[in-house]
């Protein structure tokens, strides 16, 4: 079956790209190199197509409910303008998908969702839905999207395409008219560096890429979005959070709100808090410059503790790092291996996070 292609597609192959399968998706997963790119969007300001996101509109009477019911976080009386990330989950804990979730006015919510979870999420969405007077549209072919990331992105915004964002705080999100259509834009992104996302149709986006590729904005592909999250802590749904690492196993009890009335997963993720859990993820720091990557295994004393979800030799910062699944008694500074091939490389339990977000609040 032919993989799916994003409405910038061509662009991609008249840079050169490195196109790749990812998500059921011809994907660029880099132009000039992966660290150039990432050291770009640390430095400078680089674009990003994610287009292969999805959308969902939910509207109706009963938004705000269901949204609640169906989110870890609480949108009890958000203001219209204001975005949230949590995670939709099972009934037992696990994580359906995480998602940002944007109030675009009153009764008005976009969820975006991840690419490779598009027909699972618009299921179990339309399936929890019933009894709800709500309004369901899967928007994803509708909608094109750019990453503006960097420290550059706000005056870029402004110079390249015209929109003024210098008072839209961190996870805010407007809708601006340009020409005849309306596009949405969010102070948001997956870097850890302050940035934009934009959403429009594939027409404007088209636009838009253009515009700041002229302008001499670095194309950025999936393979350093990939290390920029990385190295600043942020998961990715598949490795950090899946059907069977839920929330608190994640280390992300902060987007879960078990104070509001109901919510699906919340009895299990309330236990998990109270009663604590058998597995957890944790940052690992290797010693050596050896690169662990995603199922290798953890070890402790020899023994088999847990074993990878992402690991990186780092470009902001010379480390080797991972990110593991590990036994929940294993706390910060214990030491660990992780095995490479046919050797066992130490290291030490640290926080996931091991670079410093720069976000503008």
């Amino acid at each position: 079956m032919n993989n799916k292609r994003t409405c910038l597609y061509d662009k991609h192959v008249t840079l050169g790209a490195l196109i790749t399968p990812f998500a059921g998706f011809d994907m660029p997963i880099q132009y000039t190199g992966i660290t150039e790119e990432h050291n770009a969007v640390r430095e400078h300001c680089g674009v990003f197509d994610v287009s292969h996101m999805g959308e969902v509109l939910v509207t109706g009477h009963d938004a705000e409910k269901y949204i609640n019911h169906i989110f870890t976080n609480d949108v009890t009386g958000l203001p219209a303008g204001k975005v949230l990330y949590g995670m939709m989950c099972y009934p037992d804990g696990g994580v359906v998908d995480d998602t940002c979730i944007c109030k675009l006015d009153d009764q008005v919510f976009l969820m975006t969702i991840n690419a490779s979870n598009i027909e699972k999420d618009v299921a179990w969405i339309e399936e929890n839905a019933k009894g709800y007077d709500v309004i369901l549209e899967n928007k994803s072919e509708a909608y094109g999207q750019l990453a503006l990331q960097g420290s550059e992105a706000e005056e870029k915004m402004e110079s390249v395409l015209g929109l003024s964002t210098k008072e839209l705080k961190f996870y805010e999100v407007r809708q601006v008219k340009v020409g005849d259509e309306i596009i949405i834009v969010s102070r948001t992104g997956y870097t850890g560096e302050d940035g934009f996302e934009i959403y429009g149709s594939p027409k404007y986006i088209n636009e838009a890429w253009d515009k700041l590729i002229a302008a001499g904005v670095t194309p950025c592909g999936l393979g350093c979005r990939d290390t920029l999250r990385f190295e600043v802590g942020l998961p990715l749904y598949g490795n950090e959070l899946t059907d069977k690492i839920s929330p608190v196993m994640a280390g992300l009890s902060m987007f879960v709100k078990l104070d509001k009335e109901e919510f699906i997963g919340k009895e299990a993720l309330q236990k998990q808090k109270t009663e604590g859990v058998s597995q957890r993820l944790r940052g690992i720091v290797l010693d050596a410059n050896a690169i662990p990557r995603h199922g290798y295994k953890v070890l402790k004393d020899g023994e088999e503790v847990g074993v990878v979800t992402t690991g990186y030799r780092l470009i902001s910062t010379p480390k080797s790092c991972a990110v593991a699944l590990v036994d929940g008694s294993i706390q910060l500074g214990d030491k660990l291996e992780i095995q490479i091939r046919k050797k066992s490389f130490s290291g030490v339990v640290a926080k996931k996070k091991f670079y410093d977000k720069h976000y503008k609040k």
